[in-house]
């Protein structure tokens, strides 16, 4: 994604870099946009919740138009995360490189603490276009002291990438994986790749949906990146969307 074909816009203080590149997709952008931004004053994460945005860390969105057809998007946040974690572990020292692993459905975990998330929205155009925006932020100097689960930044991890090194390193990466994945042909390599990354598989856990919890084995993902649950009665539950801990 360094080639000509996508450019990179570098902000200031924004809402929010996926704001702002849903913005210019409304407007008529071509796609192919990277968008960076040194503070985020409405930084959002999955649900709903804020996402702290200080100075410091990684802010950036990627918009792409109509990137696969509509039933291999599903399978889109695969890649993306793989793209993540591939750059943070490139910049890790060994020992934390090997402790770095994802967090379904998208969260990246240093030996069990949250350094980054990864936001995935998409709008049909009134042009008939489909807009998909990839946000990704990651803790490179600093993390929230309150949230869900324990976090860390790269700094802490021994790392002394910055904000913009780290980007270079996501571009790349993204655009490799981007390629592979190849609008979903290539998803069985792809969630083979995720599986060897992923925390926690064969474990059990507890994932909160809105109404309820539920427990059993993380038994891995299926072809659109929802999580296999085994439970107690020797069913198979699928979920699309939760927090999960593990146990």
């Amino acid at each position: 994604m360094t080639g000509p074909d996508f450019r990179h816009i570098e902000l200031g203080d924004v809402a929010s870099t996926n704001l702002e590149c849903m913005e210019r997709a409304r407007a008529g952008d071509a796609g192919h946009l990277w968008i960076t931004a040194e503070r985020q004053t409405g930084g959002r994460a999955r649900r709903g919740r804020n996402w702290v945005s200080e100075p410091g860390n990684l802010y950036s969105s990627l918009l792409l138009i109509d990137p696969a057809p509509w039933e291999a998007l599903a399978s889109l946040p695969l890649a993306v995360t793989l793209a993540v974690h591939d750059a943070i572990a490139s910049v890790l020292p060994g020992e934390a490189a090997e402790s770095l692993r994802i967090k379904w459905p998208n969260d990246m975990l240093i030996d069990g603490q949250k350094t980054s998330g990864i936001l995935i929205e998409a709008e049909q155009l009134v042009d008939g276009r489909r807009a998909v925006v990839i946000g990704c932020g990651v803790n490179v100097a600093h993390f929230p002291e309150a949230s869900l689960y324990p976090a860390t930044c790269l700094a802490d991890q021994g790392s002394a990438v910055t904000p913009q090194d780290l980007f270079a390193r996501l571009v790349v990466s993204m655009d490799r994986t981007l390629n592979d994945w190849d609008q979903g042909r290539g998803l069985a390599g792809i969630r083979d790749a995720w599986i060897e990354r992923a925390q926690g598989i064969g474990k059990p856990v507890t994932v909160n949906l809105p109404d309820r919890q539920i427990h059993g084995l993380f038994d891995g993902i299926d072809d659109e990146g929802r999580l296999m649950l085994a439970m107690p009665d020797g069913s198979r539950q699928m979920i699309a969307s939760g927090d999960v801990f593990f146990s």
